[in-house]
């Protein structure tokens, strides 16, 4: 028999789904802040990161300090589940309540592609036409340099 406890079966009680806040202590700690969360956004629509962390953190009665010292790895849970949605107000929801209007198709990620690809050529070229300009205006006139000796260390008088 699996240790993992499906949520259905607990909320199920005589063929009726029981409540979130109907449940005690002991059967919100059976469930995971996922599940909680589902049953939150199921209940009560869509909130914020902090008032759902607080009202987790109220049902299973842990301490404040817990509530600040675990709300970036409950952010960080929502991010990564699925199930759950960041709205442009910054409320999660329920993905399921949510249809996705935006279909991206592979030809239009090729299009992009294709037009970064130009302009990246683009700017190489340009780099290239002004590398070029830069070789023309240099003045080859090595008269600067008639006059210089080279010594070798041995040469050199150091003074130790």
């Amino acid at each position: 028999m699996s240790l993992y406890v499906d949520v259905h079966i607990i909320l199920i009680v005589g063929g009726t789904l029981m409540s979130i806040k109907k449940m005690t202590k002991e059967e919100l700690e059976l469930l995971s802040y996922k599940d909680i969360t589902n049953l939150l956004l199921e209940e009560e629509g869509p909130k914020n990161t902090p008032e759902l962390f607080k009202k987790i953190v109220k049902l299973l009665e842990l301490s404040d300090s817990f509530y600040e010292s675990k709300i970036g790895d409950y952010y960080m849970m929502l991010t990564t589940d699925k199930r759950f949605l960041l709205l442009d107000d910054g409320n999660w929801d329920l993905r399921s309540r949510h249809t996705s209007d935006k279909i991206v198709t592979v030809e239009e990620e090729e299009e992009e592609t294709e037009l970064e690809d130009s302009v990246k050529a683009k700017d190489e070229q340009d780099e290239i036409d002004y590398d070029i300009e830069q070789d023309d205006e240099y003045d080859d006139n090595d008269d600067d340099l008639k006059d210089l000796v080279i010594l070798d260390e041995d040469e050199l008088d150091l003074d130790e």
